[in-house]
């Protein structure tokens, strides 16, 4: 047997076993970008309602999917980490006569560390999107924007209520009789008999 049947056997044997490996790393490569492009498209869907679970979902697997240890993928890691510390400084004590001022310069920070982290993932993904276009591009209902901030006065009442720090007022009513709608003056006189 002459080296190049030995060689030839060889590349026989380990062709296919190479060219399977080159296969599963590229399909492995792929899956990668696909799943970092959801939740760039989820993040990119739901950039004016940030509340939404799908919102929450997709910022929680970014740790996971721009994992690599690659400059561009840290740099995502990183805008995320600013935007979580931001997320977590939310001004909680709503009786302070400051309230309302801090929570629109949050908002306002919000918005930029969202809009910072969009853009870095956008750069690494291909996309060509810039800063203004991600802030300003997402539509949001004033309906959304609405029930979302009644549902938090709602519940901070009810809190306020359940936690002794407010009461539920009383108005009593002087006479019921005449508080019902489409009766006259000698319709309710009548009942009183």
């Amino acid at each position: 047997m002459t080296i190049a049947d030995k060689l030839m056997i060889f590349a026989v044997i380990v062709g296919p076993i190479l060219a399977v490996q080159v296969q599963k790393t590229i399909e492995a490569w792929k899956s990668g970008r696909e799943r970092k492009i959801h939740i760039f498209r989820v993040l990119m869907a739901t950039r004016g309602t940030p509340v939404t679970p799908n919102h929450v979902e997709a910022l929680n697997l970014i740790d996971i999917e721009f994992s690599g240890n690659n400059k561009k993928e840290k740099s995502v890691r990183d805008a995320w980490k600013i935007y979580l510390n931001h997320l977590c400084e939310y001004p909680k004590d709503y009786q302070d006569p400051a309230y309302k001022s801090k929570v629109d310069i949050w908002t306002n920070k919000t918005s930029d560390c969202l809009v910072d982290m969009l853009y870095t993932m956008a750069q690494i993904l291909g996309y060509d999107f810039d800063k203004v276009q991600l802030k300003k591009g997402a539509y949001t209902p004033q309906g959304f924007l609405d029930l979302e901030s009644e549902q938090s006065l709602v519940r901070r009442g009810l809190l306020d209520v359940l936690y002794g720090k407010r009461g539920i007022p009383v108005i009593p009513f002087e006479n019921l009789n005449r508080a019902s709608p489409g009766k006259s003056e000698n319709q309710i006189q009548s009942n009183k008999s």
